[in-house]
């Protein structure tokens, strides 16, 4: 390390504020959040899987400021993933605010200064600063970073208090079609068959595309190569570096396992079963630490059934889905992807984008519900997803299981969301039957 390191930081820390303050935000499709982005005196921290759009995120919100009347120079941005940025620690972190104040003495404690940190978590020790800089300066800051390091339950350790959380997911349905220029209808429940046809042919898309942003427009082989990718990158810096995993063929198919049985029911005995027939010597603890790793880094989201005890809950099995329907054909084994399967991942992680908690339902004779949500100071909602339901036996078992858990759940409304909706008749009163384009695009 240079004896001159300090003056090399601020040299380039204060080029990095020039740039951002004088160059034009970079900007790129807008993502829709549910709920508070920020709370006054709390740092916010964007996390998500990696390649989502965190960063583009940051930027996002510097123009809606912009937009609003916030000169750019309230607005700095720095990027500590910047090369010329290595070595810092957390005391060369005063030296950005110092320079930032020496160019811009007026707005010391008079006015509000918007701070988006990227990859802070390159810099050891970022947290004490961030609650220095809260404390002591006129500030909102927000943070975004590798979710290797940027967990929600660490960011609410680290900053005691200090923070908050949001979480950027790949692009939802609604993101997906303004990212490809198509139109949104202006009325979702009275769109006229055109708009409901385009909506559709868009919808099936999204399921096969996904929505990662650089994934859009690609040839079908180099998208399948990007997400390998992600995956790989995920699995060796947010779990194996992180957590110092050593058992990399049991990490690996777990992870592939996971993704190609998207919607499907999970157990850690049956699987550490099925490696131990292949001869793979992994303990159980280690499988169960696994999955929680891999769900961290927001590979997978996972589901408890309803259950009224602890016990219940943890002896039953967990239903397991990729964070995008992208990646589920990427990682198929049977070479028959299933269309329902991606539909009911799509709204499990649009239920989680929504900020609802999600269960799912087993009744006393075995059927299943996809999802009980629920959302504070709103009524429960019993959600039942089928693709296609022109199959009178499976019409007749989905609507039976709805109607069988809301003997249990009286308060919940109850929802069958599909891809055919013209086809059903004679539905029970009170079931809402709702195309899954526009459940979509709809508000919980």
């Amino acid at each position: 390390m240079p004896e001159n390191l300090t003056g090399i930081l601020r040299l380039h820390l204060g080029e990095q504020l020039a740039a951002s303050v004088s160059t034009a935000i970079p900007t790129g499709t807008p993502r829709r959040v549910h709920g508070r982005v920020s709370l006054p005196g709390k740092a916010t921290a964007v996390i998500g899987m990696r390649r989502a759009g965190k960063t583009m995120f940051l930027h996002q919100l510097r123009h809606d400021r912009l937009a609003s009347g916030v000169p750019q120079e309230r607005l700095p941005y720095i990027n500590f993933e910047d090369e010329r940025l290595a070595g810092m620690a957390a005391r060369h972190l005063a030296l950005l605010v110092e320079e930032y104040y020496r160019r811009y003495p007026a707005f010391r404690g008079r006015q509000l200064v918007t701070w988006c940190l990227d990859e802070i978590q390159q810099v050891p020790g970022w947290e004490r600063f961030v609650r220095r800089l809260l404390d002591t300066e006129k500030v909102e800051i927000f943070l975004s970073g590798s979710s290797a390091v940027l967990l929600s339950r660490e960011v609410a350790t680290s900053m005691r208090g200090r923070g908050w959380e949001v979480v950027i997911h790949p692009f939802g349905f609604e993101e997906f079609l303004r990212h490809h220029g198509t139109p949104v209808p202006k009325n979702i429940k009275a769109s006229s068959p055109a708009e409901r046809s385009a909506m559709e042919h868009a919808l099936l898309r999204y399921i096969e595309l996904g929505g990662f942003p650089e994934a859009q427009g690609l040839e079908v082989a180099d998208r399948f190569e990007l997400l390998r990718r992600y995956v790989d990158v995920a699995m060796l810096r947010d779990v194996m570096e992180r957590h110092g995993v050593n058992h990399v063929a049991a990490l690996t198919w777990l992870v592939r396992h996971l993704l190609g049985s998207p919607a499907g029911l999970f157990s850690v005995e049956k699987f550490y079963a099925r490696l131990k027939s292949q001869g793979m010597a992994v303990a159980r603890d280690t499988l169960h630490a696994l999955v929680h790793h891999i769900e961290d880094c927001f590979l997978i989201r996972t589901l408890w059934m309803e259950a009224t005890s602890e016990r219940q809950r943890m002896v039953n099995p967990r239903k397991v889905y990729p964070v995008d329907p992208g990646l589920i054909p990427v990682y198929d084994q049977s070479g028959r992807a299933n269309r329902g399967h991606a539909l009911e991942t799509l709204v499990r992680v649009e239920l989680e984008r929504r900020r609802m908690e999600v269960t799912y339902v087993k009744t006393a004779d075995g059927l299943e519900v996809d999802f009980l949500a629920r959302q504070p100071g709103k009524p429960p909602m019993l959600i039942q997803v089928a693709a296609e339901l022109d199959d009178p036996s499976v019409r007749e078992r989905e609507v039976r299981a709805l109607l069988t858990a809301h003997e249990h759940h009286p308060q919940a409304a109850m929802h069958l969301i599909t891809l055919t909706p013209e086809i059903l008749a004679d539905i029970p009163a009170g079931i809402a039957v709702q195309p899954a384009w526009q459940w979509l695009l709809g508000s919980a």
